[in-house]
């Protein structure tokens, strides 16, 4: 009779989001087979080699690239940004810096000066 050893495994996509990474761009055997929890660990504590150069250069996942460019992930939609960009791509937005691009990080500094309010008002209160 063998033993249940319960290990938390998790789908590649959810492996690719917990990783930061555009689940497209990993290799074959990640996409198609299942992430136990050790695994993302590893993953995090010794990144192989895919791993490193895919978050060095991309394709990067929209939350990547909007953190990156400082926005939201709306305000890259609102700018047309739908898919994924390498490192070069999202350094070339960054010198040409359009103008959707300075409305949205505005935007961007906006939201947090209203949530850091928020949170100071509501530590404020008894």
């Amino acid at each position: 009779m063998k033993s249940h050893q319960t290990t938390q495994t998790m789908k590649p996509a959810t492996a690719a989001k917990k990783l930061g990474v555009y689940l497209p761009a990993t290799p074959a055997e990640f996409q198609e087979g299942v992430v136990s929890r050790a695994e993302l660990n590893e993953f995090q504590a010794n990144p192989p080699q895919w791993l490193r150069e895919l978050r060095r250069n991309g394709p990067h996942p929209r939350p990547v690239v909007a953190a990156k460019l400082g926005v939201s992930i709306a305000g890259l939609a609102r700018g047309g940004v739908t898919e994924p960009l390498t490192t070069e791509q999202i350094e070339t937005l960054k010198q040409e810096c359009p103008e959707w691009l300075e409305k949205e990080r505005a935007t961007q500094v906006e939201v947090r000066k209203e949530a850091a309010r928020l949170k100071q008002q509501k530590a404020e209160r008894p």
